[in-house]
């Protein structure tokens, strides 16, 4: 008389999910390093309860983002391409111009790149915030300090 067991893989549901608020200061910090534990920490892949389909993830306020490292030629070889899908629309920016302009944006394309393009992956990256000086008006979540490689 053999008896089956049965085993029920757990599916975390969108109530029982309990979010964190962290904060990185990305002074001297390598661009895609920080970026994917960004990523990671956003989609919830560092907790027990992830669930592929569901947002488990935490909030993450970056600051500093204009004293960001980058490796290799970066600042002067790379540039962002876009397209307002009219004729002639193309835009080209320089990764140093952008570090001058708007160095959030770096943060948040490296970012955006490593999580999911669907539904999903805008409703995590919403819970992004990026911003250029040493200061950020969500003190009153008391953000826990977070340490990147």
């Amino acid at each position: 008389m053999s008896k089956t067991l049965s085993f029920k893989t757990y599916s975390a549901k969108p109530a029982d999910v309990d979010r964190k608020w962290y904060v990185i200061d990305a002074e001297g910090q390598v661009l895609g390093r920080m970026a994917s534990e960004i990523a990671k920490v956003l989609r919830g892949k560092h907790k027990p309860q992830f669930t592929p389909h569901i947002d488990t993830g935490d909030f993450i306020v970056v600051t500093n983002a204009d004293k960001i490292a980058l490796s290799g030629k970066k600042e002067d070889q790379k540039s962002y391409f876009s397209h307002s899908h009219y004729p002639g629309g193309v835009k080209v920016d320089s990764m140093k111009d952008l570090l001058k302009k708007k160095p959030e944006r770096i943060v948040e394309n490296a970012v955006w790149g490593m999580l999911p393009h669907n539904n999903l992956g805008r409703q995590l990256f919403r819970k992004l915030k990026v911003y250029a000086g040493a200061n950020h008006p969500h003190a009153s979540q008391s953000p826990v300090e977070m340490k990147v490689n």
